[in-house]
């Protein structure tokens, strides 16, 4: 397998509130823009030719990575003029595929941050003869997600949408995000409208007795889709709880990139990114959190499992855990921010405003 097609796009657009300076694709996770620990992960996995299939800010991209040479891989870029959904986004790349009929072709969410061991997932497909191989992984609570049940071999008996009673409830199995296609599949699918791979293709291939294969893999998964998960799946990624090829260092406790000024007796913890020309003062304290691009923690503050935008300012003693801040925004001295807020971009607000505590 040399072929893949990398969808980004839908669920991406939640992370809005992250930033304004910084196009969202692009905010950093764990150093470098999360969609290159994807493309690395792929290229380690002998991937050669990517298409980026995306529904918006495919201008953003494409200056960035270019032709893919410096991962080591050829990029190319498709832009839908309408939503397509996730099975006429593949179709509508089809076109830019240079496999033959057989032959199969990888394809992932590039909201999905992952441990999966894609050669096996391409092992599992051309060992089972399957039209369609899907990652399947566990997860505790799977109500939030549509089932995907097996049999004793692993293939795919049906797709269940989200169960609302316990009785409904028949595997912990999930779709993972990652499947591995015969490329005439993908030419079969309609093309020109939207179409939805959980809901229509998967579905329809089944009830023509077509062999979908799953492959549970219940190494480190994460969906991105928001704020919180970004944070955390930086984190992850500093921590080496989720890997990659792509972070710019040793993991460890924290990740402080060059021209990051960090006061001796800061203390960074829990997989925390400092960013170019950030400054960490005296006495802070932040843990599992991402520092932007020129952003200010002023002495003393605590910061923790948050997101500071680029050029943003914390300031002293403030605490903050679970929270973003806006590119350009102030939270001045004192304040306690918890759980769920968000400072908007350039927001401003004032010494002591807001507390949680009690003054007492």
């Amino acid at each position: 397998m040399t072929e893949a097609i990398l969808l980004v796009g839908g669920k991406g657009t939640r992370l809005r509130p992250l930033t304004a300076r910084t196009p969202k694709p692009m905010v950093p996770a764990a150093g470098v823009p999360f969609l290159t620990h994807q493309l690395a992960r792929a290229r380690a996995a002998g991937v050669e030719h990517i298409v980026l299939a995306t529904s918006y800010l495919a201008e953003v991209f494409e200056p960035y990575f270019g032709d893919g040479s410096s991962l080591g891989l050829s990029l190319e870029y498709v832009t839908e003029r309408e939503p397509l959904g996730t099975g006429g986004a593949i179709r509508n790349v089809a076109s830019r595929l240079d496999s033959g009929p057989d032959d199969p072709v990888l394809i992932f969410n590039g909201d999905i941050l992952t441990g999966l061991d894609i050669r096996a997932l391409v092992r599992t497909h051309a060992s089972s003869g399957a039209a369609v191989s899907l990652h399947l992984t566990r997860v505790d609570d799977p109500r939030a997600y549509g089932l995907v049940p097996t049999d004793a071999d692993g293939r795919v008996t049906a797709f269940l949408e989200k169960p609302q009673t316990p009785e409904e409830i028949v595997t912990d199995q999930i779709n993972a995000g990652a499947y591995v296609f015969r490329r005439s599949v993908i030419d079969s699918i309609p093309e020109g409208r939207p179409v939805s791979v959980e809901r229509e293709t998967f579905p329809d291939l089944l009830a023509a007795g077509a062999h979908l294969q799953g492959m549970v893999d219940s190494t480190y998964w994460l969906d991105l889709g928001t704020p919180q998960a970004f944070v955390r799946g930086s984190a992850d990624l500093v921590l080496g709880r989720a890997p990659s090829p792509a972070v710019p260092g040793r993991c460890g406790e924290r990740l402080i990139l060059p021209t990051a000024t960090v006061a001796p007796d800061a203390k960074l913890t829990g997989g925390t990114v400092i960013g170019p020309a950030a400054l960490i003062g005296d006495g802070a304290r932040v843990a599992g959190s991402a520092i932007l691009d020129g952003a200010v923690v002023e002495p003393g503050a605590v910061i923790t499992n948050s997101l500071i935008g680029t050029g943003a300012r914390v300031g002293a003693r403030a605490v903050l855990s679970d929270v973003v801040v806006g590119d350009g925004a102030v939270v001045g001295a004192d304040n306690e921010l918890r759980q769920g807020v968000r400072v908007w971009c350039d927001a401003v607000l004032p010494a002591g405003a807001v507390r949680f505590s009690s003054d007492v």
